[in-house]
Parts: C-alpha cells; structure tokens; sequence
C-alpha cells in the first residue's frame, strides 16, 4: 500500500534548541539566516534542521512518505509576517508537488497566533498541521519527538482534510481558530476553552469527536507585493491594547494619533470598558476600525445583556465592533489581514460577524 507523502518543514523553536557550550555573539542557522544569540548565552537555541527532527522519530516513515526542509532557525518570538506568508507558500507548493499533509514545526510562544495567521489565508482541502515542543530535544522526556509523530499521523489522515489549519501537541488536536497557551511550560499547555479539542492521537490513530459544526469561513486572498505585507514591510499597523482598572482611554488615544490602522482592546467580561475610555473609542473609530474582545481566556463577548457606559451595547452604539468568541491576539490578527486587503470598516465588521470562531 503506497503511504501518503508528507511534506514537514522548520521554522525554528523550541524543538529544534541544543545547548552549546559557547554560543558565539552571532551563529548562522542551517538555513543561512542569521541568528542572534547573546554572547556567552548558556541557555539553549535554535539550531536543529528538519532533517535533524525527522531523523530523531523512526516511526515516521511508518506513517508516510516524508519530505523535510528548513525554512528558518528562529525562535517563535521572531516570527514575523513575512516569514509565515513564505512558509504558506511553501505549504501551497508542498501540496501541488502532492502531500496529501504539511507540517510545520516552530515556537509555541506564538503558535496560537501564527497558525491562526495561516487559517485565514490556507485555502486546500489538505491539512495543514503547526506543532511545536514545550522542552527542548535534550531535556529529559523531551515531548518534540511524539509531537512531531502525531502532527504526521494527523496530517496524513483523510478525515483532517478540509479542516483548515490544525495545531497539534501533546496527542490533541485542535483548531487554529480556537487554540490558546494557557500555561508557560506544561506539557498540555495548549487548550481550546470552552469547546475542547477536535481530536486525540491514540495508539497511532485519530480519533475526531469534535468537529466544527459550520463550515470554514472563505480563506482571504494572501497579500501581495505592495500593501506593505509582504518583503521587509509589516503592512498595517494595528495596536492590541488591554484594558484595566483605571483605564483612562489614554493609549487608545495615543495610537490613533500615531497613525495606527486599526486597533483591538482586550476588554474586561464579556466586552466592558471604563466610561473614559469608551469616550475615546467614538473618537477613534471616526478614523479607525476599533474592535472589542474578551481578556478572560474563555467565552465571547456579549452583545445584548449589559447597557451602562462602557458596556457592550454601548460600545456597540459607538460603532465598535464585535471578536465573538475570538480572542484579542486572534482578533487583531483578523483585522490586519482585513486592512491588508483593503477593506473598510463595513466589510471589516462583515467579516467579523462570519468569523467568530464558535
């Protein structure tokens, strides 16, 4: 029986960190990008390649036929836009050239926002899988290798297909669109609160027992040269803003004033500000998108329950707009790739209504 190709790359993290007994000021990774690293560092950094990572699992080529490249040697931290549209489109062509899968490997620092990143604009029916490690290769009961084993069980699957971008760690399984690290160093750091995981890794099967109940939202168009997304440019600038107590509106002010494109407050409940800086908000939302979520870490913002100032439906009245159950990283995510297509502040709160994330 012919196994499935899939196709793995590396874009750095704590998979692929060693140690060094002396880490030079600056060290090349195996792709040839440089890689900072402060001198007489003791800590471990990037420094595996995908050959390294694949070769460390000899049950892979028992799942499928693998293809393994290194696309960065960086830690999730600094990841940045460009790098995640250059691994799409390596997806993209790892799917033409016929993987049925791909995984990409990486830090889990950003994970939960960069596979989200990548969900917007991955438009195949063939799963694309972010993994990642919460200890380093040379840690004991380092977690990579049975990670890396299942994202490619998982890829491999037909049942991912036409699921969008999937993250899985620690034997889980679950959507891009809902994941969260919810712990700085647990070996289940990553949940998907309130709605759970799609599925489990058991005995080198799937087990899907979750699966969205609606379909994807329609992927959004990839950037292209020009908007200021893609290259050296950053493209829009959208500032992501929590609000506490005290809260005065200032820096929302701020930002606006600074000429940011857009803007996410990280807001208290199920969406509730203070009376100050709900103030702010109808000022900024004359120029610029605003966009409301909740800082909990689980649920979704209201719309109908709560009326004094600063309350959902006031923000709402001011012309604020609604993350659903998306969280604040998610939904400034969103948002800048809204803004980087061009779109105004009507399609953006289209858009939002399609793609809560429920």
């Amino acid at each position: 029986m012919t196994k499935p190709l899939v196709a793995i790359a590396s874009l750095g993290g704590t998979i692929t960190m060693t140690r060094a007994a002396a880490a030079p000021a600056e060290t090349a990774g195996p792709d040839g990008t440089e890689t900072s690293v402060p001198a007489g560092a003791r800590g471990v950094t990037p420094s595996l390649t995908a050959a390294d990572l694949t070769g460390s699992v000899p049950e892979l080529p028992e799942v499928a036929e693998i293809r393994a490249e290194t696309l960065f040697t960086k830690p999730g931290a600094s990841l940045g836009f460009a790098e995640l549209l250059s691994a799409l489109d390596w997806a993209r062509a790892a799917v033409a050239d016929g993987a049925a899968g791909v995984v990409l490997v990486q830090g889990t620092d950003t994970l939960e926002e960069t596979s989200y990143f990548l969900d917007l604009y991955w438009d195949r029916p063939e799963p694309l899988i972010v993994a990642g490690a919460m200890r380093p290769p040379q840690y004991p009961s380092a977690d990579g290798p049975a990670n890396l084993l299942a994202a490619t069980l998982t890829a491999a699957e037909p049942r991912s297909r036409g699921l969008g971008v999937l993250v899985v760690l620690n034997d889980e399984v679950h959507a891009a669109a809902r994941v969260r690290k919810a712990d700085s160093s647990a070996l289940g750091a990553f949940t998907s609160v309130p709605f759970g995981p799609l599925a489990r890794v058991h005995e080198r099967t799937l087990a899907y027992g979750n699966r969205p109940a609606r379909g994807r939202p329609a992927p959004l168009s990839r950037p292209t040269a020009g908007t200021g997304a893609t290259g050296g440019g950053t493209g829009p600038r959208v500032a992501l803003l929590e609000t506490c107590l005290g809260d005065d509106g200032e820096l929302l002010g701020l930002a606006e004033a600074a000429g940011y494109d857009g803007a996410v407050l990280s807001a208290f409940g199920a969406g509730h500000v203070s009376e100050d800086l709900a103030a702010v908000v109808s000022k900024a939302v004359g120029r610029i998108p605003v966009v409301f979520a909740t800082r909990t870490g689980a649920g979704a913002v209201f719309h109908d329950t709560y009326g004094f100032a600063g309350s959902e439906q006031d923000l709402l009245r001011r012309g604020a707009i609604p993350a659903g159950w998306l969280d604040a990283r998610k939904a400034r995510l969103l948002l800048w790739a809204l803004l980087a297509a061009g779109c105004d502040q009507e399609t953006v709160r289209a858009q939002f209504a399609g793609r809560m994330g429920a």
